[in-house]
Protein backbone atom coordinates (compact mmCIF):
# COMPACT_ATOMS: atom_id res chain seq x y z
CA UNK A 1 0.00 0.00 0.00
CA UNK A 2 1.39 3.38 -1.00
CA UNK A 3 2.03 5.80 1.88
CA UNK A 4 1.44 9.55 1.44
CA UNK A 5 3.83 12.10 2.87
CA UNK A 6 1.86 14.04 5.47
CA UNK A 7 4.57 16.68 6.07
CA UNK A 8 3.06 20.19 5.91
CA UNK A 9 3.74 22.17 2.77
CA UNK A 10 4.50 25.89 2.56
CA UNK A 11 0.77 26.61 2.30
CA UNK A 12 0.26 25.04 5.70
CA UNK A 13 3.12 27.07 7.18
CA UNK A 14 1.41 30.22 5.98
CA UNK A 15 -1.48 29.43 8.32
CA UNK A 16 0.74 29.61 11.41
CA UNK A 17 0.62 32.71 13.59
CA UNK A 18 4.35 32.41 14.23
CA UNK A 19 6.72 33.22 11.37
CA UNK A 20 8.87 30.51 9.81
CA UNK A 21 11.92 31.41 7.78
CA UNK A 22 15.02 29.83 6.26
CA UNK A 23 18.34 31.65 5.90
CA UNK A 24 21.31 30.43 3.86
CA UNK A 25 24.93 30.29 4.99
CA UNK A 26 25.47 33.87 3.74
CA UNK A 27 22.65 35.08 5.94
CA UNK A 28 20.10 35.76 3.17
CA UNK A 29 16.42 34.88 3.40
CA UNK A 30 15.46 32.02 1.05
CA UNK A 31 12.02 31.36 2.52
CA UNK A 32 9.61 33.24 4.79
CA UNK A 33 6.07 32.33 5.72
CA UNK A 34 3.12 34.69 5.38
CA UNK A 35 3.22 35.61 9.10
CA UNK A 36 6.41 37.58 8.45
CA UNK A 37 4.39 40.35 6.85
CA UNK A 38 2.16 40.66 9.91
CA UNK A 39 5.15 40.68 12.28
CA UNK A 40 7.74 42.65 10.32
CA UNK A 41 5.62 44.57 7.82
CA UNK A 42 7.48 43.23 4.78
CA UNK A 43 5.97 40.87 2.20
CA UNK A 44 7.79 37.60 1.47
CA UNK A 45 8.86 38.96 -1.92
CA UNK A 46 10.48 41.97 -0.21
CA UNK A 47 12.49 39.73 2.12
CA UNK A 48 13.63 36.89 -0.15
CA UNK A 49 17.26 37.40 -1.10
CA UNK A 50 17.83 40.13 1.51
CA UNK A 51 20.35 39.93 4.33
CA UNK A 52 18.69 38.99 7.58
CA UNK A 53 21.02 41.08 9.76
CA UNK A 54 20.01 44.30 7.99
CA UNK A 55 16.60 44.07 9.63
CA UNK A 56 17.91 43.45 13.14
CA UNK A 57 17.95 46.38 15.57
CA UNK A 58 21.50 47.89 15.51
CA UNK A 59 21.84 47.36 19.24
CA UNK A 60 21.27 43.59 18.86
CA UNK A 61 23.24 42.83 15.70
CA UNK A 62 26.49 41.72 17.31
CA UNK A 63 24.92 39.12 19.59
CA UNK A 64 22.53 37.99 16.81
CA UNK A 65 25.49 37.26 14.53
CA UNK A 66 27.19 35.40 17.39
CA UNK A 67 24.04 33.29 17.91
CA UNK A 68 23.83 32.57 14.15
CA UNK A 69 27.44 31.37 14.21
CA UNK A 70 26.66 29.02 17.11
CA UNK A 71 23.63 27.64 15.24
CA UNK A 72 25.65 26.94 12.09
CA UNK A 73 28.21 25.25 14.30
CA UNK A 74 25.59 22.69 15.33
CA UNK A 75 24.25 24.32 18.50
CA UNK A 76 20.45 24.84 18.31
CA UNK A 77 19.08 27.98 19.95
CA UNK A 78 15.88 27.99 21.95
CA UNK A 79 14.08 31.11 23.17
CA UNK A 80 16.63 33.58 21.83
CA UNK A 81 15.34 37.15 22.11
CA UNK A 82 16.28 40.12 19.95
CA UNK A 83 14.74 43.18 18.33
CA UNK A 84 13.96 43.91 14.70
CA UNK A 85 12.99 47.11 12.91
CA UNK A 86 9.64 46.91 11.19
CA UNK A 87 9.02 48.43 7.79
CA UNK A 88 7.36 51.44 9.45
CA UNK A 89 10.45 52.03 11.63
CA UNK A 90 8.95 50.70 14.85
CA UNK A 91 10.69 48.10 17.00
CA UNK A 92 9.38 44.56 17.31
CA UNK A 93 10.61 42.11 19.96
CA UNK A 94 11.11 38.55 18.69
CA UNK A 95 11.51 35.20 20.45
CA UNK A 96 13.43 32.80 18.19
CA UNK A 97 14.02 29.08 18.11
CA UNK A 98 16.41 27.98 15.36
CA UNK A 99 18.66 25.14 14.21
CA UNK A 100 20.97 24.35 11.30
CA UNK A 101 19.98 21.88 8.61
CA UNK A 102 23.16 20.32 7.30
CA UNK A 103 21.32 18.60 4.47
CA UNK A 104 19.72 21.82 3.23
CA UNK A 105 22.59 24.10 4.29
CA UNK A 106 20.00 26.43 5.86
CA UNK A 107 19.17 27.93 9.21
CA UNK A 108 15.54 27.10 9.94
CA UNK A 109 13.89 29.36 12.50
CA UNK A 110 10.51 30.03 14.06
CA UNK A 111 9.83 33.58 15.28
CA UNK A 112 7.19 34.73 17.74
CA UNK A 113 6.21 38.38 18.23
CA UNK A 114 6.54 39.09 21.98
CA UNK A 115 6.36 42.89 21.74
CA UNK A 116 3.22 43.15 23.88
CA UNK A 117 4.76 40.97 26.56
CA UNK A 118 7.97 43.00 26.56
CA UNK A 119 6.00 46.24 26.83
CA UNK A 120 4.06 44.84 29.77
CA UNK A 121 7.32 43.79 31.42
CA UNK A 122 8.80 47.22 30.75
CA UNK A 123 5.80 48.93 32.30
CA UNK A 124 6.00 46.75 35.37
CA UNK A 125 9.77 47.14 35.71
CA UNK A 126 9.51 50.90 35.25
CA UNK A 127 6.75 51.09 37.84
CA UNK A 128 8.81 49.21 40.42
CA UNK A 129 12.02 51.09 39.61
CA UNK A 130 10.40 54.52 39.78
CA UNK A 131 8.54 53.61 42.95
CA UNK A 132 11.84 52.57 44.53
CA UNK A 133 13.53 55.72 43.23
CA UNK A 134 10.79 57.92 44.67
CA UNK A 135 11.30 56.43 48.12
CA UNK A 136 15.09 56.26 47.99
CA UNK A 137 15.88 59.66 46.46
CA UNK A 138 16.74 62.37 48.97
CA UNK A 139 15.62 65.22 46.72
CA UNK A 140 14.06 65.91 43.33
CA UNK A 141 17.39 66.22 41.51
CA UNK A 142 18.42 62.75 42.64
CA UNK A 143 14.98 61.47 41.64
CA UNK A 144 15.21 62.98 38.13
CA UNK A 145 18.69 61.54 37.59
CA UNK A 146 17.43 58.09 38.55
CA UNK A 147 14.36 58.39 36.32
CA UNK A 148 16.62 59.43 33.43
CA UNK A 149 18.63 56.25 33.87
CA UNK A 150 15.49 54.11 34.12
CA UNK A 151 13.90 55.53 30.98
CA UNK A 152 17.22 55.34 29.14
CA UNK A 153 17.19 51.56 29.58
CA UNK A 154 14.30 51.12 27.16
CA UNK A 155 14.21 54.35 25.17
CA UNK A 156 16.83 56.55 23.43
CA UNK A 157 17.04 59.31 26.03
CA UNK A 158 20.48 60.90 26.01
CA UNK A 159 18.66 64.25 25.72
CA UNK A 160 16.23 64.41 28.60
CA UNK A 161 14.39 67.29 30.30
CA UNK A 162 11.94 67.71 33.14
CA UNK A 163 9.95 70.94 33.28
CA UNK A 164 7.77 71.91 36.23
CA UNK A 165 5.13 74.60 36.06
CA UNK A 166 4.73 76.98 38.99
CA UNK A 167 1.15 78.21 38.74
CA UNK A 168 1.64 80.82 41.47
CA UNK A 169 4.13 82.81 39.39
CA UNK A 170 3.08 81.35 35.99
CA UNK A 171 6.67 80.27 35.35
CA UNK A 172 8.24 77.20 33.74
CA UNK A 173 11.29 75.83 35.56
CA UNK A 174 13.74 73.14 34.45
CA UNK A 175 15.05 71.36 37.56
CA UNK A 176 16.66 68.74 35.32
CA UNK A 177 17.93 69.18 31.75
CA UNK A 178 20.47 67.28 29.65
CA UNK A 179 20.94 68.47 26.05
CA UNK A 180 24.17 69.23 24.18
CA UNK A 181 22.56 71.83 21.92
CA UNK A 182 20.16 73.70 24.21
CA UNK A 183 21.91 74.35 27.48
CA UNK A 184 19.37 76.85 28.84
CA UNK A 185 15.84 75.74 27.89
CA UNK A 186 14.27 78.46 30.03
CA UNK A 187 15.53 81.06 27.57
CA UNK A 188 12.85 82.45 25.19
CA UNK A 189 12.45 80.66 21.88
CA UNK A 190 14.17 77.36 22.68
CA UNK A 191 12.60 74.25 21.16
CA UNK A 192 12.58 72.42 24.48
CA UNK A 193 10.92 75.33 26.24
CA UNK A 194 8.27 75.77 23.54
CA UNK A 195 7.54 72.05 23.38
CA UNK A 196 7.22 71.78 27.17
CA UNK A 197 4.92 74.79 27.26
CA UNK A 198 2.67 73.26 24.58
CA UNK A 199 2.52 69.88 26.31
CA UNK A 200 1.61 71.54 29.62
CA UNK A 201 -0.92 73.85 27.97
CA UNK A 202 -2.69 71.02 26.16
CA UNK A 203 -2.18 68.33 28.77
CA UNK A 204 -1.57 65.92 25.86
CA UNK A 205 1.57 64.10 24.65
CA UNK A 206 3.34 65.24 21.47
CA UNK A 207 5.26 62.84 19.23
CA UNK A 208 7.43 64.47 16.54
CA UNK A 209 8.95 62.17 13.92
CA UNK A 210 9.42 62.52 10.13
CA UNK A 211 6.52 60.07 9.65
CA UNK A 212 4.16 61.86 12.05
CA UNK A 213 1.36 63.42 9.94
CA UNK A 214 -0.40 65.29 12.74
CA UNK A 215 2.53 67.21 14.27
CA UNK A 216 1.50 70.67 15.54
CA UNK A 217 2.14 73.30 12.89
CA UNK A 218 4.57 75.19 15.13
CA UNK A 219 6.83 72.13 15.35
CA UNK A 220 6.45 70.46 11.95
CA UNK A 221 9.66 72.04 10.65
CA UNK A 222 11.67 70.24 13.36
CA UNK A 223 11.12 66.87 11.68
CA UNK A 224 10.89 67.94 8.04
CA UNK A 225 14.10 66.08 7.22
CA UNK A 226 14.21 62.28 7.32
CA UNK A 227 17.38 62.44 9.43
CA UNK A 228 16.00 64.95 11.94
CA UNK A 229 16.06 64.04 15.63
CA UNK A 230 12.73 62.89 17.02
CA UNK A 231 10.99 64.47 19.99
CA UNK A 232 8.60 62.99 22.49
CA UNK A 233 6.92 65.14 25.12
CA UNK A 234 4.55 63.76 27.74
CA UNK A 235 2.65 65.74 30.39
CA UNK A 236 3.13 65.07 34.09
CA UNK A 237 -0.52 64.81 35.02
CA UNK A 238 -1.64 64.56 38.63
CA UNK A 239 -4.99 64.71 40.41
CA UNK A 240 -4.47 68.47 40.64
CA UNK A 241 -3.86 68.92 36.90
CA UNK A 242 -0.74 69.10 34.73
CA UNK A 243 2.25 69.93 36.91
CA UNK A 244 4.93 69.74 34.24
CA UNK A 245 6.30 67.84 31.26
CA UNK A 246 8.94 65.25 30.48
CA UNK A 247 10.79 65.57 27.15
CA UNK A 248 13.13 63.13 25.40
CA UNK A 249 14.95 63.77 22.12
CA UNK A 250 16.68 61.18 19.98
CA UNK A 251 19.95 61.71 18.16
CA UNK A 252 19.80 62.93 14.56
CA UNK A 253 19.45 59.93 12.27
CA UNK A 254 19.06 57.58 15.24
CA UNK A 255 16.25 55.36 16.43
CA UNK A 256 12.81 56.90 16.09
CA UNK A 257 10.15 57.07 18.74
CA UNK A 258 6.88 55.25 18.16
CA UNK A 259 3.30 55.33 19.38
CA UNK A 260 4.22 52.44 21.66
CA UNK A 261 7.01 54.53 23.17
CA UNK A 262 4.52 57.35 23.72
CA UNK A 263 2.08 55.02 25.47
CA UNK A 264 4.79 53.58 27.68
CA UNK A 265 6.17 57.00 28.57
CA UNK A 266 2.66 58.18 29.47
CA UNK A 267 2.32 55.22 31.79
CA UNK A 268 5.66 55.99 33.41
CA UNK A 269 4.96 59.72 33.66
CA UNK A 270 1.84 59.05 35.72
CA UNK A 271 4.12 57.42 38.30
CA UNK A 272 6.71 60.19 37.93
CA UNK A 273 4.08 62.88 38.60
CA UNK A 274 3.00 61.08 41.76
CA UNK A 275 6.63 60.74 42.86
CA UNK A 276 7.29 64.45 42.19
CA UNK A 277 4.27 65.52 44.22
CA UNK A 278 5.33 63.21 47.05
CA UNK A 279 8.85 64.66 47.02
CA UNK A 280 7.51 68.20 46.88
CA UNK A 281 5.23 67.47 49.83
CA UNK A 282 8.13 66.03 51.81
CA UNK A 283 10.25 69.07 50.92
CA UNK A 284 7.49 71.41 52.10
CA UNK A 285 7.12 69.46 55.34
CA UNK A 286 10.87 69.52 55.91
CA UNK A 287 10.93 73.25 55.27
CA UNK A 288 8.01 73.80 57.64
CA UNK A 289 9.92 71.87 60.28
CA UNK A 290 13.10 73.91 59.77
CA UNK A 291 11.96 77.40 58.78
CA UNK A 292 9.85 80.13 60.33
CA UNK A 293 6.72 80.48 58.21
CA UNK A 294 6.39 84.25 58.62
CA UNK A 295 9.94 85.37 57.81
CA UNK A 296 11.19 82.23 55.98
CA UNK A 297 14.27 82.32 58.19
CA UNK A 298 15.72 79.18 59.77
CA UNK A 299 13.99 78.34 63.05
CA UNK A 300 15.50 77.31 66.38
CA UNK A 301 15.99 73.65 65.37
CA UNK A 302 17.81 74.42 62.14
CA UNK A 303 19.88 77.06 63.93
CA UNK A 304 21.03 74.46 66.46
CA UNK A 305 22.06 72.10 63.65
CA UNK A 306 24.08 74.83 61.95
CA UNK A 307 25.59 75.95 65.25
CA UNK A 308 26.79 72.40 65.92
CA UNK A 309 28.37 72.28 62.47
CA UNK A 310 29.99 75.70 62.96
CA UNK A 311 31.39 74.68 66.34
CA UNK A 312 32.81 71.46 64.91
CA UNK A 313 34.48 73.41 62.11
CA UNK A 314 35.90 75.99 64.50
CA UNK A 315 37.30 73.31 66.82
CA UNK A 316 38.90 71.44 63.95
CA UNK A 317 40.48 74.57 62.47
CA UNK A 318 41.25 76.21 65.84
CA UNK A 319 39.19 79.11 64.53
CA UNK A 320 36.61 81.56 65.87
CA UNK A 321 32.87 82.07 65.44
CA UNK A 322 30.19 84.20 67.09
CA UNK A 323 26.52 84.35 68.05
CA UNK A 324 24.53 87.59 68.04
CA UNK A 325 21.26 87.56 69.99
CA UNK A 326 18.96 90.30 68.59
CA UNK A 327 15.79 91.44 70.38
CA UNK A 328 13.51 94.25 69.16
CA UNK A 329 12.79 96.83 71.87
CA UNK A 330 9.16 97.85 72.45
CA UNK A 331 7.88 95.51 69.74
CA UNK A 332 4.76 94.81 71.79
CA UNK A 333 3.81 98.48 71.49
CA UNK A 334 3.85 98.18 67.69
CA UNK A 335 1.40 95.27 67.85
CA UNK A 336 -0.83 97.03 70.38
CA UNK A 337 -0.84 100.35 68.51
CA UNK A 338 -0.94 99.34 64.85
CA UNK A 339 -2.17 95.73 64.94
CA UNK A 340 -0.58 92.34 64.39
CA UNK A 341 -0.62 92.69 60.60
CA UNK A 342 1.75 95.66 60.82
CA UNK A 343 3.77 93.80 63.45
CA UNK A 344 4.16 90.86 61.04
CA UNK A 345 5.29 93.20 58.27
CA UNK A 346 7.84 94.72 60.64
CA UNK A 347 9.25 91.29 61.49
CA UNK A 348 9.55 90.44 57.79
CA UNK A 349 11.32 93.74 57.11
CA UNK A 350 13.72 93.16 60.00
CA UNK A 351 14.45 89.65 58.70
CA UNK A 352 15.36 91.01 55.26
CA UNK A 353 17.53 93.77 56.73
CA UNK A 354 19.36 91.31 58.97
CA UNK A 355 20.15 89.06 56.00
CA UNK A 356 21.58 92.10 54.24
CA UNK A 357 24.01 92.68 57.11
CA UNK A 358 25.81 89.32 56.91
CA UNK A 359 27.48 87.02 54.40
CA UNK A 360 25.66 84.27 52.53
CA UNK A 361 27.64 81.74 54.54
CA UNK A 362 26.23 83.09 57.82
CA UNK A 363 22.83 82.24 59.29
CA UNK A 364 20.04 84.55 60.38
CA UNK A 365 17.35 82.74 62.38
CA UNK A 366 14.12 83.70 64.09
CA UNK A 367 13.76 81.76 67.31
CA UNK A 368 10.48 83.23 68.52
CA UNK A 369 8.43 86.41 68.81
CA UNK A 370 10.73 89.37 68.15
CA UNK A 371 13.93 87.42 68.87
CA UNK A 372 16.52 86.74 66.20
CA UNK A 373 19.93 85.07 66.27
CA UNK A 374 22.76 85.76 63.85
CA UNK A 375 25.34 82.97 63.55
CA UNK A 376 28.66 84.16 62.16
CA UNK A 377 30.21 80.90 61.00
CA UNK A 378 33.75 82.26 60.97
CA UNK A 379 35.29 85.44 62.37
CA UNK A 380 38.94 86.43 62.17
CA UNK A 381 39.39 89.43 64.46
CA UNK A 382 38.03 89.89 67.99
CA UNK A 383 36.00 92.93 67.03
CA UNK A 384 34.47 91.42 63.86
CA UNK A 385 31.32 90.35 65.71
CA UNK A 386 30.99 93.80 67.31
CA UNK A 387 31.34 95.38 63.87
CA UNK A 388 28.44 93.27 62.57
CA UNK A 389 26.38 94.22 65.64
CA UNK A 390 27.04 97.94 64.98
CA UNK A 391 26.00 97.48 61.34
CA UNK A 392 22.75 95.80 62.43
CA UNK A 393 21.96 98.68 64.82
CA UNK A 394 22.49 101.23 62.06
CA UNK A 395 20.42 99.33 59.50
CA UNK A 396 17.51 98.59 61.82
CA UNK A 397 17.47 102.19 63.03
CA UNK A 398 16.46 103.33 59.55
CA UNK A 399 12.73 104.27 59.38
CA UNK A 400 10.28 101.69 58.05
CA UNK A 401 7.21 102.69 56.03
CA UNK A 402 4.66 99.94 56.65
CA UNK A 403 0.99 100.12 55.71
CA UNK A 404 1.07 103.89 55.74
CA UNK A 405 2.86 104.14 59.10
CA UNK A 406 6.39 105.38 59.77
CA UNK A 407 7.99 103.08 62.32
CA UNK A 408 11.30 103.18 64.15
CA UNK A 409 12.73 100.18 65.90
CA UNK A 410 15.75 99.79 68.18
CA UNK A 411 17.43 96.44 68.75
CA UNK A 412 19.17 95.09 71.83
CA UNK A 413 22.07 92.87 70.78
CA UNK A 414 24.10 90.43 72.83
CA UNK A 415 27.34 88.98 71.47
CA UNK A 416 29.00 85.66 72.35
CA UNK A 417 32.29 84.61 70.78
CA UNK A 418 33.83 81.16 70.52
CA UNK A 419 35.98 80.20 72.34
CA UNK A 420 36.21 83.26 74.63
CA UNK A 421 32.63 83.04 75.95
CA UNK A 422 32.08 79.30 75.76
CA UNK A 423 33.04 76.14 73.95
CA UNK A 424 29.60 74.54 73.82
CA UNK A 425 26.35 75.70 72.29
CA UNK A 426 24.52 76.06 75.63
CA UNK A 427 27.31 78.24 77.01
CA UNK A 428 27.31 80.49 73.94
CA UNK A 429 23.52 80.84 73.92
CA UNK A 430 23.47 81.67 77.62
CA UNK A 431 26.21 84.28 77.29
CA UNK A 432 24.58 85.92 74.23
CA UNK A 433 21.18 85.94 75.97
CA UNK A 434 22.62 87.53 79.12
CA UNK A 435 24.53 90.11 77.07
CA UNK A 436 21.33 90.96 75.17
CA UNK A 437 19.37 91.56 78.38
CA UNK A 438 22.20 93.73 79.68
CA UNK A 439 22.00 95.80 76.50
CA UNK A 440 18.21 96.02 76.82
CA UNK A 441 18.49 97.39 80.37
CA UNK A 442 20.90 100.07 79.14
CA UNK A 443 18.55 100.97 76.28
CA UNK A 444 15.58 101.30 78.65
CA UNK A 445 17.56 103.52 81.04
CA UNK A 446 18.57 105.74 78.13
CA UNK A 447 14.94 106.00 76.92
CA UNK A 448 13.62 106.66 80.43
CA UNK A 449 16.29 109.32 80.98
Amino acid sequence: MEKRNSAPSASYLDLLLDAVCAVDRQGRFVFVSAACERIFGYTPDELIGQSMIDYVHPGDRARTLAAASDIMGGEPKHNFENRYLRKDGSVVHILWSARWSEVDQLRIAVARDITERKLAESRQAALYAISEAAHAAEDLLALFKRIHLIIGEWLPALNFSVALYDEHCAQLNFPYHVDDHELQPEQPGTVTGRLCAEVIRSGQPILLTPECPDAPADFAALVADQHSPCWLGVPLNSKNGTIGALIVKSLAGGERYTEQDKELLQYVCAQVATAIERQQLHARLRRMAQYDQLTQLPNRELLRDRLKAALAGARQASGHMALLYVDLDRFKQVNDTFGHAVGDMLLQTVANRLKGCVRETDTVARIGGDEFVVLLHSVHATDDAEAVADKIRQVLAQPMRLDGHNLHIEPSIGVARYPEHGRHEQQLFRHADQAMYAAKRLNHRALDF
